[in-house]
């Protein structure tokens, strides 16, 4: 045990190095690159009156819960997450699990919005399935993903980020450090950290 706690701090550094991003055509690109598409995305989206809104299951669906609350708090872009319990137990006994995302998207997104799916394995089908809902709908999706690099939703989304890890703790917390990047350079941007 004494040796992984002592190297755990370095494969999480790793990881961090080691995110992938691909575009809207699959070709690979700088992260940084990808980053700032997203911020800069999301400023133009938000001043045509565009929300974000996030989706997530289990540890994804707490870092949506969060992360939407600091993007409308801090930085004052509107945003929510579907991860409501009485959305998601009533929309999974009327239509299946499957479309707990699904349905909300196309009651709530417009074509301003951007949607930001998060799945630690990028397998999980309500998530592929929103996506798939708020692409007919016009909107822009950002995905974040783990484990298999095969894995769909990696190549769902306008901007896609990848964590090559298979555990969840290096991508959970790998996917918020993005979300927070994301949120960080634009409130940077507007001169708020400066």
């Amino acid at each position: 045990m004494k040796e992984f706690v002592k190297k755990y701090p370095g494969l999480f550094v790793d990881m961090v190095g080691s995110i992938g991003y691909t575009d809207a055509l699959n070709q690979a690109k700088p992260v940084d690159d990808g980053i700032e598409r997203v911020c800069l995305l999301i400023e133009g989206q938000s001043g045509k009156k565009g929300k974000v809104i996030f989706i997530g299951n289990g540890g994804s669906a707490a870092i949506s819960s969060h992360m939407s609350i600091d993007f409308w708090k801090n930085g004052n872009i509107p945003s929510m997450c579907f991860n409501d319990g009485a959305l998601l137990t009533c929309l999974g006994n009327d239509y299946g699990y499957e479309k707990v995302f699904e349905k909300p998207i196309e009651m709530f997104m417009n074509s301003e919005d951007v949607l930001i799916a998060i799945s630690s394995s990028g397998r999980s089908q309500n998530i592929l399935n929103g996506v798939r809902a708020a692409r007919d709908i016009g909107c822009e999706a950002v995905t974040l993903s783990g484990f298999g690099k095969d894995n769909p939703l990696r190549r769902m989304g306008s901007h896609n980020f990848y964590v090559p890890a298979d555990k969840y703790g290096f991508v959970e917390i790998v996917h918020q450090y993005i979300c927070h990047w994301i949120l960080d350079s634009i409130l940077y941007n507007r001169s708020i950290y400066k």
